[in-house]
């Protein structure tokens, strides 16, 4: 392990110019004092490592130093075929040239490694949308991935939820997300996030943006949608769940949190809801395997539902 988390230090420092103890550290997922050892065995071996010390400190390569320490480990050969995904890939136009990417990867690999590369592409293919919900139409992603490409500013025509439904955006492109099946940009000012297939109308510019210092778009986009669920799941229910069934989403993780199991062997657990009309929908599709206790109005709105269904397979036959 040792030796290649040193490989690691080396490809990270060749690739990004100066990094910090602590930078390197978060990267590698190891201690800072780990991080010291491994830059002194570095030194010791040769390798053209500098540190510098202050606020913008850090340790760097000589320029110019490259090295040829880049194998590819089995799993991490099976992790790359494993990762590409034609379908954004195509989306964004880049279809060919990942497709030839993925070509001379493998024929740069030894046989064996080729071969459990060749094991995962046929084994496993990716396909993020669901089911049921035709496909977003995107006919502006290519020109937001342009825009993201090159820093220019976006002036969109967009719709939204509420009124006015139709609004005009100046948008600074910060990044992309593929999420479900669907494109959206983040951008600034901000940042904002916004779905590609409700762009109306887009026009490019020449005007450059300055991307902000330190943005991370994968955190970023974890910390959104840790908010859009809080926002959304404002109420609760108080539930009793029958043995064996489980519930997804936020409302499994409520259970398994603070669910307590009867005598009958039923969970009882108070779980986050959107509203009572989607609790509705959501809860009578599992049928007898749920029993809402609380608030009273889902109750009654289950209870008026079931009556009826139970009112209108009795008095026809078919």
């Amino acid at each position: 392990m040792k030796s290649s988390r040193l490989v690691s230090v080396l490809l990270l420092l060749q690739t990004r110019g100066r990094l910090t103890a602590a930078q390197l550290a978060e990267e590698l997922e190891v201690s800072v004092r780990t991080v010291y050892r491994d830059v002194e065995a570095l030194s010791a071996a040769g390798v053209p490592l500098y540190g510098y010390a202050g606020h913008a400190g850090g340790y760097r390569l000589l320029d110019g130093y490259r090295t040829r320490l880049t194998g590819l480990t089995t799993e991490e050969a099976e992790a790359l075929f494993l990762s590409g995904a034609p379908g954004p890939a195509a989306d964004l136009g880049l279809g060919p040239v990942l497709a030839a990417a993925r070509l001379k990867v493998r024929a740069a690999l030894p046989y064996e490694l080729r071969e459990h590369a060749d094991r995962v592409a046929g084994r496993f293919h990716l396909d993020a949308p669901g089911w049921y919900a035709d496909a977003d139409a995107t006919p502006y992603l290519t020109a937001v991935a342009d825009a993201v490409w090159n820093s220019r500013v976006l002036h969109v025509r967009y719709r939204r939820w509420r009124e006015p439904t139709d609004v005009r955006r100046r948008l600074e492109p910060y990044g992309l997300v593929l999420k479900a099946g669907r494109w959206y940009v983040v951008a600034g000012p901000g940042p904002r996030t916004f779905r590609i297939d409700q762009i109306l109308g887009l026009a490019s510019s020449e005007e450059e943006f300055t991307r902000p210092d330190g943005f991370d778009l994968a955190a970023y986009w974890t910390r959104y949608q840790r908010d859009f669920h809080e926002r959304l799941h404002r109420a609760e229910a108080v539930v009793r769940i029958a043995p064996g069934t489980e519930l997804g989403g936020l409302a499994g993780e409520a259970v398994r949190e603070n669910g307590r199991t009867d005598d009958e062997g039923w969970t009882r657990a108070t779980v986050p809801i959107e509203s009572v009309e989607r609790a509705h929908d959501d809860f009578l599709r599992l049928g007898t395997a749920i029993e809402v206790l609380e608030p009273a109005e889902l109750r009654a709105r289950l209870t008026a539902t079931v009556t009826e269904l139970a009112r209108r397979y009795a008095s026809r036959t078919p």
